[in-house]
């Protein structure tokens, strides 16, 4: 079975604002009382999709989340806005919008109290202080090529990886930069389970090495071509996906300074299987090999 977040979900193929609302409203509830990303990934296909079935399914989950939380203020500040439904990822979860019910949870927006500065007892935002005795940091995380750039790995002529990636990723079907022989690296494809999505291209990895190993070459490498042409087919095809339309991690928005670009393919799953073995089928197409 293959779906395009290599989870054990379907889309249903008809159109939300194609059936009754009752109808509609039906499967919502149902897929409300379903665990996981059955929210998102058994759902009417075009849910996915900008338009109004995103917008009537996001309405849906934001009318859920106000049924849960006591305080009509705190609810709004909970629920979703200023972006489409699965731009983001939800919680999926169990208990977590009930915890705002209790007395000892108070929850601050920093988007309308930013934080000014961290006290010798606690957090001061532009409104009000606060006394805390742990402060957890959650935030900020560099995600996709921020660990790769830490790392300083040096390519030909010297070049970082870091440089390489200043104006966004670079790399054909994000396994490989060009300049960077050897050097592998795990992306994912733009939904979907990141395990299942990358245990079929660490495979795929293998058998490169193998191939090359096997026919004496002492290394791979990506060309320039193959890299212009994936970088740019990242940016055209990112463009029309849900993950580019929002402020999120997924385009780097959450690293102030950091290039603005989608950090993953904008393929499913199973498209990013069948063009990695198209490339291995035509000898590594698109990779140096000496």
């Amino acid at each position: 079975m293959e779906t395009p977040g290599s989870f054990m979900h379907e889309f249903d193929m008809r159109s939300a604002m194609s059936v009754s609302p009752e109808e509609r409203l039906e499967k919502y509830e149902s897929l409300w009382m379903e665990s996981g990303f059955k929210k998102w990934l058994s759902n009417f296909y075009d849910v996915m999709l900008p338009g109004e079935a995103n917008e009537d399914y996001a309405e849906f989950f934001r009318n859920k989340i106000r049924e849960r939380v006591n305080d009509p203020l705190v609810a709004e500040m909970l629920v979703p806005k200023g972006h489409m439904f699965g731009s983001k990822r939800l919680p999926c979860e169990s208990g977590y919008y009930e915890v705002y019910n209790q007395d000892n949870v108070l929850l601050v927006d920093v988007r309308e109290a930013p934080i000014e500065r961290i006290t010798p007892t606690g957090i001061k935002t532009k409104d009000a202080e606060y006394d805390l005795d742990v402060i957890v940091f959650a935030t900020g995380f560099d995600a996709v090529t921020g660990s790769l750039s830490r790392l300083d790995i040096r390519g030909e002529g010297g070049q970082t990886l870091k440089d390489k990636f200043a104006n966004g990723p670079r790399t054909f079907m994000g396994v490989q930069s060009a300049g960077f022989p050897n050097l592998f690296t795990i992306n994912q494809a733009s939904v979907g389970n990141f395990v299942r999505a990358a245990e079929p291209l660490v495979d795929w990895i293998t058998e490169a090495m193998e191939f090359v190993r096997n026919n004496n070459f002492q290394r791979i490498s990506a060309t320039p071509e193959a890299e212009e042409a994936w970088t740019q087919h990242v940016a055209e095809a990112g463009a029309k996906i849900l993950r580019s339309q929002a402020d999120s991690w997924y385009v780097g928005a959450n690293i102030p300074g950091k290039a603005r670009g989608l950090l993953t393919a904008p393929d499913t799953a199973p498209v990013m299987r069948a063009k990695r073995n198209e490339v291995a089928a035509k000898g590594y197409e698109g990779f140096l090999l000496q």
